[in-house]
């Protein structure tokens, strides 16, 4: 089976919020969601610094989103061999996010990539959550989950959405036998980096209580 994508540009793509649903109609929070009931020490730091250099962290946590959000569609579209439609961009968004999509295609060469599922929007009717993993299929023939991300760094709650990723997919019948993060700066001093994980049985149990305690918010709501 191979994912169909559906051509949008890159902005209306921000503007879709995927809706999440059982079989009989109830929403379920998405990974992205149910993670929220973390803090996140890394984006504490990096918002206090935006304000010791002057900078409105909101403005700039937009802009990066923007690249990044358009660095993700333009490796869909090239996985699924569309046309990018990048006309609501600025020429300097559209050179950077290029930038990042070449680093892409460099690491794309060493390996064999066989796509199965490429943002495909899952459900799992027993944990009650849904997901959208970016890449899986099988890689150097081996099935693998792949996650894209343009951030400063690698973080442990990406693990933990990773793990979630995981259990929807072998809840769908897919084996996954491992999970690669491929960090792909923005800037070109941001670099390149890797990181493979076979085992994501303690992040699993990380998500799991993170679930438990979004389920319990929402309850004294």
């Amino acid at each position: 089976m191979t994912a169909q994508a559906v051509k949008i540009t890159a902005k209306e793509k921000v503007k879709i919020h995927t809706q999440y649903k059982l079989t009989n109609g109830q929403r379920v929070p998405s990974t992205t969601t149910v993670l929220n009931v973390l803090a996140k020490p890394a984006l504490i730091q990096w918002a206090w610094q935006c304000g010791i250099d002057g900078k409105d962290w909101k403005a700039v946590r937009d802009s990066a989103g923007d690249i990044g959000t358009l660095v993700h569609y333009l490796i869909m579209c090239h996985l699924t061999k569309q046309e990018p439609d990048t006309s609501e961009y600025s020429a300097q968004d559209i050179d950077q996010a290029e930038s990042c999509l070449i680093r892409f295609w460099d690491w794309e060469k060493g390996h064999n990539l066989k796509g199965t599922l490429i943002e495909t929007p899952l459900v799992s009717e027993v944990f009650q959550f849904g997901g959208t993993p970016d890449w899986y299929g099988l890689l150097d023939d081996i099935p693998t989950l792949l996650d894209f991300k343009t951030s400063k760094g690698i973080y442990a709650e990406f693990f933990y959405q990773l793990a979630g990723y995981r259990t929807l997919l072998e809840g769908k019948g897919y084996e996954v036998q491992q999970a690669r993060i491929l960090r792909i700066g923005k800037e070109d001093n941001d670099g390149f980096e890797e990181r493979t994980i076979n085992n994501l049985d303690v992040q699993w149990q990380v998500f799991q209580h993170c679930l438990a305690i979004y389920q319990l918010q929402k309850e004294m709501k």
